[in-house]
């Protein structure tokens, strides 16, 4: 690999790295120059069922393995992902783009799922229930649900991996992961690192492909998958949940977001100022909790504009590997378009350009950061996603307006209000129809608590204790005949 990093860049099936099928291999770029940094495996429908084959056979003795084994793996794990801190920050930045300062980030976050799920590992209780009769127990075990399909995207290579495998390698389960096209380096990194863990063969098999349907449809197709985990957009969710009836595979979805970001007149400019620069900019706005709809009271709108304004002119944007850079570049050309599409569309609607809105000249898929005044919810940058670095401000008069607007939309992951009213704090948090809520905050991930949408922001949690809860099954024992001497 370039830069003398150090990442596989074969298939991870069953304890050992290999080439695809038919020696097939796909380029990952810099999407700060556009140019080819590494070419990985390609893998084909037949790696897919060979990964799924390797969970197979490698099930029964990781489920069985006591949960002291398995969160001893994942410690280690840990530990090892902390001491390959450097190496895997450089990879996440050349093939994501992101500023090499949030690649660290990423790194600490992602081990923090490792290590969280270490514990609960030896946190899943069953219990015993009182029966109606004296000669009868009744107990309640949790258990692994089995093999476990994960599909991830490309925002964050290595944390949405963590997110998935860690809870499901504490459960008992094992993997088939399939990473983003665009990223897969980071995760064959991680593959890396869990077999140097002392991990036992086939529990997390990863094959990168860009037949991402086909994949999808064989482990769909495939009884012996039991769960299928996937981050993405709705539109593909909707489709997986659709298929996974087949077999009725247990189906986790963490999809589109569309966060409001609100500013009470009564709220401190500076920290919300200092909340929208966290919530919008970080990984250039391509993440599913960025604060994509900005709303603030008419009294502090242009107070709050003028400050955000002088902090985003000070953003510097370039390669993620250049000291100082804040904001990296798009991860495609799509990409870019889409998000030049959203301003062009809003300013033909009525709004005002107060910064940027155009491409960054020179190699890579740059935005310069944008600031939009005057907008209204007919515009596309209320109603979509924008995944880019677009601040879309909209004025409201009152808490009721503030919160209709908020609600006024199909999805509902995560929302940011700013108030220094203890009242309103709790009627607008519990009036906001979201799974994630900023207050006064707009930074809130974290591997301790549960990260998920109402709406047609998906289904189920990661993080927390509910993060493990995804991957077991219950199962209700009736224990007749004790104390009967039979």
């Amino acid at each position: 690999m370039r830069n003398g990093l150090k990442a596989p860049t074969d298939l991870l099936i069953g304890g050992g790295f290999r080439p695809a099928q038919g020696g097939r291999t796909l380029d990952v770029e810099d999407p700060a120059t556009g140019e080819r940094i590494a070419s990985v495996g390609d893998g084909t429908v037949d790696d897919a069922r060979a990964a799924t084959d390797a969970a197979t056979q490698a099930l029964p003795a990781w489920r069985a393995a006591s949960a002291y084994e398995r969160s001893r793996i994942l410690r280690r794990w840990f530990g090892l992902q902390q001491a390959d801190k450097e190496n895997l920050a450089r990879i996440m930045t050349l093939e994501n783009g992101k500023p090499l300062s949030e690649s660290y980030a990423e790194v600490d976050y992602a081990a923090s799922f490792v290590e969280w799920f270490a514990e609960e590992a030896r946190r899943v209780y069953g219990r015993v229930v009182p029966a109606t009769r004296a000669e009868k127990r009744i107990l309640v075990l949790r258990q692994a649900v089995g093999i476990v399909a994960a599909i991830t995207p490309w925002n964050f290579p290595a944390a949405m991996i963590t997110r998935k495998v860690a809870p499901a390698l504490a459960a008992g389960c094992t993997v088939v992961l399939k990473p983003a096209p665009e990223t897969p380096l980071t995760a064959l990194r991680l593959g890396e690192l869990l077999l140097q863990a002392g991990a036992p063969a086939g529990i997390l098999n990863i094959v990168p492909t860009s037949e991402a349907a086909a994949f999808a449809d064989t482990w769909l197709g495939d009884e012996r998958v039991r769960k299928i985990t996937f981050t993405g957009s709705t539109s593909v969710g909707k489709e997986l949940m659709r298929k996974a009836s087949g077999h009725l595979q247990k189906v986790s979805l963490e999809l589109g977001g569309q966060a409001p970001f609100i500013v009470f007149d009564d709220a401190d400019l500076d920290v919300a100022a200092a909340g929208i620069t966290t919530a919008k900019f970080r990984n250039a706005g391509q993440t599913c909790v960025a604060a994509n709809r900005i709303l603030v009271h008419e009294r502090v709108a242009d107070a709050f504009t003028e400050r955000i304004v002088r902090q985003v002119q000070r953003m510097r944007v370039g390669h993620g590997m250049e000291d100082g850079v804040e904001i990296g570049p798009m991860i495609s050309e799509r990409g870019r378009q889409k998000v030049l599409a959203h301003v062009e569309d809003a300013v033909a609607l009525g709004a005002s350009v107060r910064l940027g809105g155009q491409t960054v000249s020179g190699p890579g898929y740059f935005v310069e950061p944008t600031i939009l005044t005057d907008v209204s919810p007919k515009m596309r940058v209320m109603r979509e996603e924008t995944f880019g670095p677009v601040i879309a401000i909209a004025r409201f008069r009152d808490e009721r307006e503030a919160v209709e607007l908020a609600n006024d939309a199909e999805y509902g992951l995560a929302a940011y209000f700013f108030t220094r009213d203890g009242s309103r704090a709790w009627r607008v948090a519990e009036a906001l129809e979201y799974g994630i809520i900023g207050l006064n905050d707009g930074a809130f991930s974290t591997a301790q608590a549960p990260f998920g949408g109402y709406k047609e922001s998906g289904l189920g949690r990661e993080g927390g204790k509910e993060g493990i809860e995804e991957f077991l099954e219950t199962k209700f024992v009736s224990w007749g005949a004790v104390g009967m001497g039979v």
